[in-house]
């Protein structure tokens, strides 16, 4: 059974998807940068270890980077799941997980990167928003892609309630992505593209408006 470690930065609801989906993976660990961490507990009730590598605490990114790299190898993972980790990581922390660390970002990559990605799709009039669950690599949000989930753009939405709409989605797209990653059935490839050795995709269209 492969083992991973969450890094999260808050509540943590994609953390709470992970340990409470079926999942045949081992969570070794729950390591947030900020002590009041919500998603802390909710490890800490479900039996999963905890720790803390506060990123005030140290001067520049690549110490904290360093810290935080020697209390992961602590738990020996196979792989490091970022769910809401507000960090921006260095180039030596992720060329040291290569292949082994993937996040989820709350847009349809490429598009909308970084920050306020549902006011920024509002404000650009999209009629389809989602999420992505992603390699990290050195360029942020920009790693290869493994799974994404796509919803459609209501006319009456607000930030909050597209947000709640890919959230739903994101809590079911994750915990796929982590077992096909666990299970041997994602990899990336000598040109760095994702492999899904299993699963076929559909070939169905999203539409919206949807068409009369």
């Amino acid at each position: 059974m492969k083992t991973i470690v969450i890094l999260i930065s808050g509540h943590g609801s994609n953390m709470q998807a992970l340990l409470t989906a079926k999942h045949d993976y081992c969570i070794a660990a729950v390591i947030s940068n900020k002590a009041d961490a919500g998603g802390l507990a909710f490890a800490q009730a479900h039996g999963i270890p905890t720790a803390v590598v506060a990123h005030r605490d140290h001067p520049d990114r690549e110490s904290f980077d360093a810290a935080l790299t020697e209390v992961i190898e602590g738990y020996q993972p196979d792989f490091v799941i970022l769910a809401g980790f507000m960090r921006i990581l260095t180039m030596p922390f992720v060329k040291h997980y290569q292949g082994r660390l993937i996040n989820i970002h709350p847009s349809l990559l490429p598009s909308y990167k970084g920050l306020h990605t549902h006011a920024s799709a509002l404000h650009d009039g999209v009629k389809i928003h989602g999420c992505t669950v992603h390699f990290v690599t050195a360029d942020l949000d920009h790693g290869p892609i493994i799974i994404q989930a796509a919803v459609p753009v209501l006319q009456d939405d607000t930030e909050e309630t597209l947000g709640a709409r890919v959230l739903h989605e994101e809590h079911r797209i994750f915990p796929q992505a982590v077992r096909w990653l666990c299970a041997g059935q994602v990899e990336l490839n000598e040109f760095g593209k994702v492999v899904n050795h299993r699963h076929k995709q559909p070939g169905f269209a999203l539409i919206s408006p949807s068409l009369e």
